[in-house]
């Protein structure tokens, strides 16, 4: 088995694929890449015991290799060498000849030759198999944002692992993106995506992680294909497919306010600016801020009684409603908006005791975006 690929562009792919493989593996052969040859196309492989990435690149080869025996073929690579390897060499052709009797590895480049050994890749787990699925496609870009938008509220309890992935509620009218760790919700929903069958699925934090770092920020199409146990999600270059959160995901509707008479608009830059600051005089377990909005005008107040730490600050905003003082954990509130975009957003409010609903005030096309922050008791 024989190939030769830019050092650089196989770096880059190895990069797409690694991300995925866990410090701490079940299986020793999980530490390495799969490598798959297929007369000109390269298929790499990383994965762990729930998700496996592939991604496939096109080859060189010698003008003088007509041995088709050279063409095809799979070894296991360990990772770690590989890539840094590939990290301190410039760009060149890097030549691959592979030993399927010993599963030996000979690197061969402008600077010098290596040798590391690998392992049979009939050892290394199997990808599942999308059976009884449910398809449907969607822009790469969508996706892109959606994960983007609301994998920062899941949860890191692994008590409650439902609420540690992103809920996909399907419908042929749209998907709704919901994420939770019971201090905030995100609810985003893509009305211009239609999913052949009603239901829902939870996907795990880890891969759509990845994902948004491996998929194209363009239109281009990804075909989406679940079942009961495992999501799929393809292009004509990478492959993803990850083993589902079992479990019944919280009813998210129930927590979220129906009526919010109030309503304050703020420019969103401003406000992180003065969060930023102000939080900075807060109490460190609780990084409460107080909003005491009276009129058009908001103070933003924060105190850390232990040290005789206080920090306030007041920003013009437009508020219809009665005079009220609510309090959040700034950290959380930094995050949410700056998950957010457009020049201003909107805080739908109802008590002090209620969660506050934010929204971008600039609604983009198709997509309707909800954040829901509970609030801290004033004063503790």
């Amino acid at each position: 088995m024989h190939f030769i690929v830019s050092s650089t562009s196989l770096l880059k792919n190895l990069q797409l694929v690694g991300g995925i493989i866990s410090a701490n593996v079940v299986l020793p052969i999980l530490e390495d890449f799969l490598f798959e040859l297929d007369g000109n196309m390269l298929t790499l492989t990383g994965g762990d015991m729930e998700t496996m990435i592939k991604v496939q690149m096109e080859i060189q080869r010698e003008l003088t290799d007509t041995d088709d025996s050279n063409r095809t073929g799979r070894i296991c690579i360990p990772s770690k060498i590989l890539l840094e390897y590939l990290k301190n060499l410039p760009e060149q052709p890097v030549h691959f000849t592979i030993n399927k009797d010993d599963s030996s590895i000979e690197i061969s480049s402008n600077t010098g030759k290596y040798k590391i050994g690998g392992e049979k890749a009939d050892e290394y787990p199997k990808e599942p198999q999308p059976n009884d699925a449910t398809s449907f496609t969607l822009p790469s870009l969508r996706l892109g944002e959606a994960i983007n938008k609301s994998l920062f509220a899941t949860s890191t309890d692994t008590l409650r692992p439902a609420m540690t992935g992103v809920y996909f509620e399907l419908a042929q009218d749209g998907i709704t993106f919901v994420a939770t760790d019971a201090h905030r919700l995100v609810k985003l929903t893509r009305n211009d995506i239609s999913c052949p069958e009603e239901g829902g699925i939870i996907v795990p934090r880890k891969p759509l992680q990845q994902l948004k770092n491996i998929i194209p920020s363009d239109d281009s199409p990804l075909e989406v294909s679940y079942n009961s146990s495992h999501l799929f999600i393809q292009n004509n270059k990478i492959r993803l497919s990850c083993r589902l959160i079992e479990g019944k995901f919280p009813p998210y509707k129930a927590v979220i306010p129906a009526d919010n008479p109030f309503n304050l608009t703020i420019n969103r830059t401003d406000l992180i600016s003065s969060l930023r600051r102000v939080s900075i005089f807060a109490n460190k377990s609780t990084s409460q801020v107080v909003f005491d909005i009276v009129g058009n005008t908001v103070s933003i107040s924060a105190q850390d009684i232990d040290f005789s730490y206080e920090g306030k600050e007041q920003l013009s905003c437009q508020y219809t409603g009665d005079d009220m003082k609510i309090a959040f954990n700034a950290k959380l509130l930094i995050e949410m908006l700056n998950n957010m975009e457009g020049e201003e957003i909107r805080l739908e409010l109802s008590m002090p005791s209620r969660a506050g609903i934010f929204r971008p005030v600039e609604k983009t096309e198709n997509e309707d975006l909800l954040m829901l922050l509970m609030p801290l008791m004033v004063g503790v």
